[in-house]
């Protein structure tokens, strides 16, 4: 499959103001493959400082989306069943890799693991997107 990294991470920072705002880092991507990251700082944190659950889930979210947009195809989150295992800290780095399990004309399901840099699993995740249409990320 073709490596589309340049182009979703170019088309995702650009349009993706939310994905900015968590410094979320797209590393590789390719139709039904996706790879993120982020260095854990103190405004991800929970109470107890460590990564806010939401921004893992988040991390997972990108992973995934940028999986289907590699596609071609424009998506939404239906469905994430995030199993919580580990949590990391201040510093530390969680990398979220996605991969899709089946593409059909609406749905799209993927699994997605997130795991620390020594492959820790901190979180496994079951998501289910809805397509809402086709995308032209060289624009």
């Amino acid at each position: 499959m073709q490596d589309k990294t340049t182009e979703i991470q170019s088309f995702f920072y650009r349009n993706n103001a939310f994905v900015r705002f968590l410094g979320t880092q797209i590393e590789e991507v390719r139709p039904g493959y996706g790879r993120t990251s982020l260095t854990i700082q103190e405004h991800h944190t929970n109470l107890a400082g460590l990564m806010h659950g939401g921004v893992l889930m988040s991390l997972a979210d990108t992973a995934v989306g940028v999986a289907c947009v590699a596609y071609g195809k424009k998506v939404v989150t239906l469905n994430m069943n995030t199993s919580f295992i580990k949590n990391i800290g201040i510093g530390e780095k969680a990398i979220a890799v996605a991969e899709t399990i089946s593409k059909g004309n609406r749905i799209i399901l993927a699994d997605c693991l997130v795991t620390n840099t020594t492959g820790e699993l901190l979180a496994k995740l079951q998501c289910t997107f809805y397509i809402i249409g086709d995308i032209d990320t060289s624009i």
